[in-house]
């Protein structure tokens, strides 16, 4: 939270827009950033530190709903008064002052600091997650890392940037953003991060126009590195979504050879091709997996293949932090056995002496090493040695929780 919440004084027109915008993410299951998004466009007058109000302040309230709903004592569904006591709880908490507006009228402010001393004491409402995802944790990661993990994935995230070298150089895109008052610093191990020292908004920015960078965490970043790519190679990135891992991975080659950019939604392979023509990259083919037909076409055929899998997401919460609502541990089930049946199939692409990438952005063994063991046993496998893994925690990163593994398909 910025340090100028704690001194500011609550305007009505900010609050009811937290409060409407939490009835539908909490009662509608909207995605948080698609309400904020639409929240901040409500009031033209608002400037930056008002529409920041509400965008810090939601998220805020999205992310410590357990904690907030035990401490002011309302269930799910929540009717608005029920928002307007959490709300309340959120304010006493972070040491601002209570108008003395209706909804405030009995707002007990000492026993809300007692409550919170109370259950700081226990993880799952400390930490505000559901008992499943506790349990999974603590099972996986053992109690030392997962409470360090889980008190990191609600920290607020850093805004990084990846530098497009098809366009221009770290060095200078930190200059030009230095110019405009942005402050960037370098990261150690990360080649073309730039971590901004404040949070602003970098998409109104020439350079952003211009297909200078990109917004892409850290840990991702290691992603296409890992891949090993060099100019003139033939690519797949089976899970490429809107792209940001294939938009590296032609920077990466220069621009030469060959990427094919699959996904089962070509919505987001539209975005992807915006994303592209800004960015100046022209060696991507996008390609819907509509049926078995596309993968069987490229048996054999690739010199490298990413499989970004889709995954519990538990190493992003940070940035999601709606996603604990809305993940199930029914959801984590079916995850892992399509994780396993796209290694099976999409492994089929690499050509011999080709390497394969798997990755997720989850922190559970069972997403990670588990899979990738299960693959080199199974038939599929076989043809594979693993090269290295890498797993990223956030607590120990600062950035991300991350895997990802290395395969090389024998000759």
């Amino acid at each position: 939270m910025q340090p100028y919440l704690y001194k500011m004084r609550l305007h009505r027109n900010l609050c009811f827009a937290v409060i409407d915008g939490l009835t539908q993410i909490f009662n509608e299951d909207k995605y948080a950033d698609k309400v904020i998004q639409q929240l901040l466009k409500r009031d033209k007058r608002w400037g930056s530190r008002d529409r920041g109000f509400v965008a810090e302040t939601t998220y805020d309230m999205v992310r410590w709903k357990r904690l907030y709903a035990e401490i002011s004592e309302v269930k799910e569904p929540f009717d608005r008064d029920n928002l307007w006591r959490m709300f309340a709880v959120w304010a006493t908490l972070k040491g601002i002052k209570l108008p003395d507006w209706k909804y405030f009228e009995s707002t007990p402010t000492r026993k809300i600091k007692g409550r919170f001393d109370e259950l700081s004491k226990i993880r799952k409402f400390r930490e505000s997650i559901p008992d499943w995802m506790d349990n999974v944790g603590l099972e996986e990661l053992g109690e030392r890392q997962w409470t360090k993990e889980i008190a990191m994935q609600n920290e607020q995230a850093d805004v990084i940037l990846r530098v497009n070298t098809l366009k221009t150089t770290k060095e200078k895109l930190q200059a030009e953003l230095f110019d405009l008052d942005i402050d960037t610093e370098f990261i150690k191990d990360h080649p073309f991060a730039l971590k901004l020292k404040e949070r602003t908004n970098v998409f109104v920015t020439e350079a952003f126009k211009k297909g200078f960078f990109e917004v892409q965490d850290a840990s991702s970043q290691l992603v296409a590195d890992f891949l090993d790519v060099k100019p003139g190679m033939k690519v797949v990135d089976t899970c490429a979504g809107a792209g940001g891992k294939t938009l590296h991975i032609a920077s990466l080659m220069e621009n030469k050879g060959q990427i094919i950019a699959m996904d089962i939604y070509e919505s987001k392979l539209k975005k992807l091709k915006i994303r592209a023509r800004r960015n100046g990259v022209h060696n991507v083919e996008l390609k819907v997996i509509d049926s078995t037909k596309p993968i069987k076409k490229l048996h054999n055929k690739a010199d490298r293949v990413l499989i970004d899998a889709p995954c519990s997401g538990l190493g992003v919460l940070r940035r999601n932090p709606d996603a604990k609502w809305k993940l199930e541990p029914e959801f984590l089930d079916r995850i892992r056995e399509t994780q396993q049946d796209v290694l099976q199939q999409y492994s089929k692409m690499v050509k011999p002496e080709g390497k394969l990438v798997y990755a997720t952005c989850s922190v559970l063994p069972s997403e990670n090493q588990n899979q990738v063991e299960t693959f080199l046993n199974s038939e599929a496998g076989a043809d594979f040695t693993l090269v290295k893994d890498k797993k990223v925690l956030a607590h120990t990163s600062g950035y991300d929780g991350f895997y990802m593994a290395l395969l090389e398909k024998n000759a």
